[in-house]
């Protein structure tokens, strides 16, 4: 990579040249293309860069699938993709065996993570990797999971990008549902595999309602949601529509960005991007309610459902960026990695530490590796 000073120098030198001051002093066109090259492509960059925060700031108008291609900001309806299968695993802060407490390891999920916490509610967040170094491969497995053993969707590159919110008691969803009490969660997801065979990349929302026993036994699960209770938790969720996504190798991760935005009597909305090109879905606030109680949010690559392991090859090393948004600007705190998150999915890395900024961009920034 050129030093900073040497681009600028270069990116000087052909400015003069272009002038036609300086060509004839020596500098060869060899030179003087290289610098070229190096102006377009920090410039191609930088208008990517602002693309990505412009596009995340400009959700589709109504619910739905879409796409959008850089550098248009102009989403185009797509056909929804299937129904998605997709259920997520579900982290519990307190997890009890017949032999006492059972104890997880130190490496990222399963209550296990950095969240980031925002000064009041939040309005949008946005998960990117800004370093990825080391890593050649990786594959989702199955692995103890619960007193049993996870049931994901495994095989080379089955893994998901998740950025989660926290588990919340929302008087304002409850209401909505008929229940005098509940907690609520919501999930914005890309699944490289939503549907097992055959494959089918999607990004999507998943809302999970969990009422309490009385309210599930009077009123059940709301109208159209999936029941997923057991083992004495009550638990309803259903997926919004789900839009086709292409499978993006997990050594791609770099330039992948999932973000999750929500609005009062509007919509929420998940966006993906690869590269030069986005993909949305939308769903009514109304499903769940999350614009009046968001307040923490954890991103991270981890397994392909059913509380499933994403695992890396020995010597990877991720750097995770999560920018948070609360409309005020506020800088948000780093919470955990103990007993914090609240996806039940696991990578196998381990987790560094972890630092929060402010500016025009707040965010949590840490590492994990292997």
């Amino acid at each position: 990579m050129q030093s900073t000073t040497k681009f600028g120098v270069r990116r000087t030198v052909l400015a003069v040249c272009v002038a036609g001051v300086l060509c004839l002093g020596g500098i060869s066109s060899s030179v003087a293309a290289q610098a070229s090259d190096e102006v377009a492509v920090q410039a191609h960059k930088e208008a990517l860069t602002s693309w990505h925060e412009s596009i995340k700031h400009l959700p589709p108008p109504t619910e739905g699938c879409f796409h959008a291609s850089f550098p248009s900001t102009i989403w185009t309806r797509v056909a929804c993709g299937s129904a998605p299968r997709y259920r997520s695993a579900i982290h519990w802060k307190t997890v009890h065996t017949a032999k006492g407490a059972l104890l997880r390891p130190e490496t990222a999920g399963n209550g296990t993570d950095y969240v980031a916490q925002a000064p009041s509610t939040t309005v949008s967040a946005v998960g990117s990797f800004p370093s990825v170094s080391g890593l050649t491969s990786e594959k989702g497995v199955n692995v103890p999971f619960g007193g049993g053993e996870s049931d994901g969707i495994t095989g080379k590159n089955e893994y998901t990008l998740q950025l989660n919110t926290d588990i919340n008691s929302s008087s304002t969803a409850c209401s909505n549902f008929g229940y005098s009490s509940c907690q609520v969660w919501e999930q914005f997801v890309y699944s490289t595999n939503n549907n097992g065979s055959p494959a089918e990349p999607q990004v999507f929302i998943q809302n999970w309602v969990f009422p309490s026993e009385s309210d599930y036994e009077n009123v059940g699960c709301p109208s159209g949601w999936n029941d997923a209770s057991g083992n004495g938790q009550y638990a309803c969720f259903v997926n919004s529509n789900a839009t086709s996504v292409p499978a993006v190798a997990a050594t791609d991760l770099g330039s992948l960005t999932l973000s999750g935005a929500t609005s009062a009597n509007g919509n929420d909305t998940v966006t993906f991007t690869d590269g030069s090109e986005a993909y949305s879905a939308s769903e009514p606030d109304s499903t769940n309610s999350l614009a009046s109680w968001w307040t923490q949010s954890e991103f991270n690559v981890v397994g392909n459902a059913g509380g499933s392991e994403a695992q890396f090859n020995s010597g990877t090393s991720l750097t995770v960026n999560l920018a948070v948004n609360d409309g005020n600007g506020d800088t948000p705190s780093c919470v955990g990695p103990s007993s914090s998150g609240t996806t039940g999915e696991t990578n196998n890395l381990n987790l560094g530490s972890c630092s929060a900024s402010g500016g025009s961009t707040p965010s949590i920034q840490f590492t994990e590796s292997n």
